[in-house]
C-alpha cells in the first residue's frame, strides 16, 4: 500500500516490520526525508511513557507540549518518560533507531491528542533516521482506530513570551517563587530565596576588569589567594586546547604567556562562579551535560567573535563569560525548586521537541533565562552578562547590547546541529547572521574547529567539574 515510485526516487525503504504491519491494516503510505517542511501541526511526536504496570505510547502533535501532570490524572497513572537505555533496547529489538508514533508496534495502549486526527495529512517519525511517513486523513484515522483519543497537552503558542523589562522579570520569579514553595514571602525577593553573594574571588576580579591600571601582576595576586583557583589557571593554560609551547610554571606565566588577562578575567569568574551552586543529582535524560555544554558554547562563541568583522567584535571577555554562564539558571532553578526540579527534567525528556526554557514557563511560570538573567544583575555583573542571558533564545533581539545574545543564540544553533545541547534545533535565520556580519560557511567552520578538539575540550570540562559538584 505503499508508493514504490516515490520510495525509490528517494532511495529508501521502510523497515520490514513496519512495511508489513500498515500492509496488514490496509495503510497506504508515502515515505518522505524528514526535512519536508510539513506545519508542526501535522507531525506527530511519540513519547513511550511508563509506570509499575507497563508501558504508554504518547502521541502528540509537534506545536505542542506534553503535560504529564494531566495525562496522569486522565489516566489516573504516574507516568514517566521510559529512560533512554531501556528505549534503545526496545527499538534495537525491532531493529529500529528512532520512535515510529505507530500504535500497531507496540503491546502497550496509546493515547493520542485528540486534535491530530483533524488533519488532512499526518506526519510521522517511520523508524529510519532522516525519513518520514505521510498518511492521509483516512489512512491516519485507521492506524487510530484502537487509539484513545484526549485532549491533554498545551499549545507551544500560549508559552510564547518576550521579554518586558527586568521589574517583569523579578515580579514573575517572586510570584514561582510564592506558588511552588513553602518560603515566607518576604519584602525583598533576594532574602526570600537566599541567594547566596558574590564570592569574594569574583569581586576582586570583577573590581580590577573596571580598573584601567590593572596589570597581569595585579591579576595574578589575586588569583593566588585561592589556592584551587590558581591550580585551575595553570592547569587550564597547559591543557592541550590551548598547545602552549614549554611548561607552565606560574599564574603570571598563565596569563601572561598563554592565556591573556581578559580571557583569565572572565575565566577566574566563571570558576568562582562555578563554586556557587552544586550540580543538581538529577539531570534530563539524553541533555549534553552542564559544563561540558558550557564550555563548548563559550568556545563556539570565541570563535565566532573572531570570525566576525573587526567594528562588530564585542567584548572579547565578556563574550567569552556569557557562553560560559549561559544555562547558569539551570543550576539556580534546582537551587530554587528543589521538589519540581525532578518533574521539569521529567517533562524535558517527555517533549525533546520543546525549548527547556518554555517548559519551565509552562510549569512554573518563570525561565532559567530570567532566573540567571535575575542573578546576574542580583550580583551586579555586567549589563552585557545580563542581557546575553536574558535574550539568549530570541534570534531577532536587536537591543541594547544584542550582539552578545546573538552569538549565543547561533552557538547553540550551531551546536545543537551537532545533538550538543538539550531540545530540539534551533533554526539559523539569515538575518542574524546578517546583523553579526558572519557567513554561514564560516560559522559551520567555526563549529567544525571546535568538535576537532574534542578531546581537548574534554580535559578542561573535568577541570571545570572539579568546581562544581553533583549534590
Amino acid at each position: 500500500m505503499s508508493n514504490p515510485a516515490a520510495s525509490e526516487q528517494f532511495g529508501a525503504s521502510l523497515p520490514d516490520l513496519i512495511e508489513k504491519l500498515l500492509q496488514q491494516q490496509g495503510i497506504a503510505y508515502q515515505l518522505r526525508p524528514a526535512s519536508g517542511g510539513w506545519p508542526a501541526s501535522q507531525q506527530i511526536q511519540a513519547s513511550l511513557l511508563c509506570d509499575n504496570v507497563g508501558t504508554v505510547l504518547i502521541l502528540i502533535p509537534k506545536d505542542h507540549l506534553l503535560d504529564l501532570k494531566t495525562l496522569g490524572s486522565l489516566l489516573g497513572r504516574e507516568l514517566e518518560p521510559v529512560r533512554n537505555r531501556e528505549l534503545q533496547r526496545i527499538l534495537s529489538k525491532h531493529q529500529l533507531n528512532q520512535l515510529p508514533g505507530l500504535p500497531i508496534l507496540f503491546n502497550s495502549p496509546c493515547v493520542c491528542e485528540r486534535s491530530l486526527l483533524d488533519q488532512p495529512e499526518l506526519v510521522l517519525d517511520s523508524g529510519l533516521d532522516g525519513w518520514s511517513l505521510v498518511l492521509n486523513q483516512a489512512d491516519a484515522r485507521t492506524l487510530m482506530a484502537k487509539v484513545s483519543l484526549a485532549q491533554f497537552s498545551v499549545p507551544l503558542s500560549s508559552l510564547e513570551k518576550s521579554a518586558v523589562s527586568a521589574a517583569q522579570d523579578d515580579q514573575d520569579l517572586s510570584d514561582a517563587v510564592q506558588n511552588f514553595t513553602a518560603l515566607r514571602m518576604k519584602q525583598r525577593l533576594e532574602e526570600t530565596i537566599e541567594i547566596p553573594p558574590l564570592p569574594e574571588t569574583a569581586q576582586k576580579v570583577m573590581k580590577l576588569r573596571v580598573n584601567p591600571d590593572a596589570d597581569v601582576d595585579d591579576l595574578a595576586d589575586v588569583v593566588e589567594t585561592d589556592p584551587s583557583l590558581a591550580a585551575q589557571v595553570v592547569s587550564w593554560a597547559a591543557s592541550p586546547y590551548y598547545a602552549a609551547p614549554g611548561k607552565i610554571r606560574s599564574v603570571e606565566d598563565a596569563i601572561g604567556r598563554v592565556l591573556g588577562f581578559d580571557l583569565v578575567i572572565n575565566l577566574a569568574v566563571g570558576l568562582a562562579l562555578g563554586k556557587t551552586f552544586k550540580l543538581p543529582n538529577d539531570a534530563p535524560d539524553r541533555a549534553t551535560p552542564y559544563w561540558e555544554q558550557a564550555i563548548y558554547t563559550a568556545a563556539v562563541i570565541e570563535g565566532l567573535a573572531k570570525a566576525m568583522p573587526r567594528e562588530r567584535r564585542p567584548e572579547m571577555g565578556l563574550n567569552y563569560l556569557g557562553g560560559l554562564l549561559h544555562n547558569f539558571g539551570y543550576l539556580v532553578l534546582a537551587y530554587i525548586f528543589p521538589p519540581y526540579f525532578k518533574l521539569i527534567c521529567r517533562h524535558i525528556e517527555a517533549n525533546p521537541h520543546v525549548q527547556p526554557h518554555q517548559i519551565e514557563q509552562h510549569l512554573i511560570g518563570v525561565t532559567r533565562d530570567q532566573i540567571g538573567s535575575w542573578l546576574m544583575r542580583y550580583w551586579d555583573m555586567p549589563d552585557e552578562v545580563c542581557t546575553a542571558l536574558r535574550q539568549q533564545h530570541n534570534a531577532n533581539y536587536q537591543g541594547t547590547d544584542h550582539i552578545y545574545p546573538n552569538l549565543i543564540y547561533l552557538s547553540l544553533a550551531l551546536l545543537s546541529e551537532q545533538g550538543i545541547g538539550s531540545g530540539p534545533r534551533l533554526s539559523i535565520p539569515d538575518a542574524l547572521l546578517e546583523r553579526l556580519g558572519l557567513e554561514r560557511e564560516s560559522a559551520d567552520k567555526v563549529v567544525g574547529k571546535v568538535l576537532d578538539a574534542r578531546d581537548a575540550l574534554r580535559s578542561l570540562v573535568s577541570k571545570y567539574q572539579g568546581t562544581t559538584r553533583p549534590e
